[in-house]
């Protein structure tokens, strides 16, 4: 059963970090697809998103426009002024009861219990009135809440209504997790549909939709399959740092499928999202050291990224037998650099 829970104007799908499927072993001179969400019954993995009101974030959607400039409740926000940014929000629904920015506002902030006591019940009560004035974070919020029985009862009828209202009204993250439920369906109208909203969070430059959907044109599921879109896509979720998207599209370059093969360009996105912790391209990049493709060969190499693959679970027969020969001071450096890696994360 999925689990939702709100945060701030956009909905965030709760689940840890992003990997991108299970522990698939490739041949040495090859690397394969990676299992992504909507190969199998399975509902889609969950993923936190950002938002406005998280707390550094920046780029993407914005509160909506207004008159006020500037906006100190929100600029409060932002630097973690909780206090302030209640009692700016407070003086500004005083002076105008129509505010759908600071009902949103003081809704997260009693949702999220930054600065006062978490209420969730007031915190719906907030985004209700602000979703009344068309504020679609604030739809999203009591969509997420709906579905959770969070401070309003639980109804998932209602929390899909909220959903895709909050879509329509231009919501990016909205339209994300809407297309997310419409998955979870299985018929091929709401797959379908399912596709527009993940093109319509794309365009938002979502990073997590841009993977999506770019899985839904690789296997020509909901729209028709086309290789050069799905890499496009997942270039474009990698720049937003998706850690799925970017080893999708590093499996692509690797093997030339959509776009012209570079092994070289491959490995630096493998390296880069082996470096944040993905363990399927902890795993690529121990094959790529091991056969010296795309970088120089190096078995101490090699062996580090294997053990640290290995270390969240993926193992790797054909890598074990490759590098058994390794001297007892090469396995030492690996293991050091395995346990560095593995600290840093």
């Amino acid at each position: 059963m999925r689990r939702f829970r709100a945060l701030g104007f956009a909905l965030l799908m709760a689940g840890g970090a992003v990997s991108t499927g299970g522990p698939a072993v490739a041949s040495p001179g090859t690397v394969e697809p990676a299992k992504t969400p909507g190969t199998d019954p399975v509902k889609p993995p969950m993923r936190e998103l950002p938002t406005p009101y998280t707390i550094g974030y920046s780029g993407g959607a914005r509160p909506p426009p207004t008159d006020r400039t500037p906006d100190f409740a929100y600029g409060a926000y932002q630097r973690g002024q909780y206090v302030t940014a209640f009692r700016e929000a407070t003086k500004r629904i005083e002076a105008d009861r129509k505010d759908a920015a600071a009902m949103t506002l003081l809704g997260e902030l009693y949702n999220q219990g930054l600065g006062i006591k978490p209420d969730p019940v007031k915190a719906a009560d907030w985004y209700r009135l602000a979703a009344a004035q068309g504020e679609p974070g604030a739809m999203s919020s009591l969509g997420l809440m709906s579905l959770d029985g969070r401070g309003v009862p639980k109804d998932p009828k209602a929390g899909r209504r909220w959903l895709e209202q909050a879509a329509e009204h231009g919501s990016p993250t909205a339209a994300y997790n809407f297309a997310l439920l419409l998955l979870g369906s299985g018929t091929e109208a709401d797959l379908a549909r399912a596709a527009t909203m993940f093109r319509k969070a794309a365009d938002g430059e979502i990073g997590p939709a841009q993977h999506d959907l770019g899985v839904l044109y690789l296997q020509g599921r909901g729209v028709p399959q086309d290789a050069t879109k799905a890499a496009e896509l997942f270039r474009r979720a990698a720049d937003n740092g998706d850690l799925a998207g970017e080893v999708e599209f590093a499996i692509l370059l690797f093997n030339g499928k959509g776009l012209p093969k570079d092994e070289g360009r491959a490995a630096r996105y493998f390296l880069h999202a082996a470096a944040r912790g993905n363990a399927i391209a902890q795993n690529r990049v121990a094959r790529l050291y091991a056969t010296g493709r795309g970088v120089p060969k190096n078995p101490v190499e090699a062996a580090a990224w294997n053990l640290t693959a290995a270390g969240q679970g993926l193992s790797d027969a054909w890598l074990d037998q490759a590098l058994a020969g390794l001297t007892a001071d090469e396995r030492t450096r690996a293991e050091r650099l395995a346990g560095d890696r593995s600290e840093a994360r």
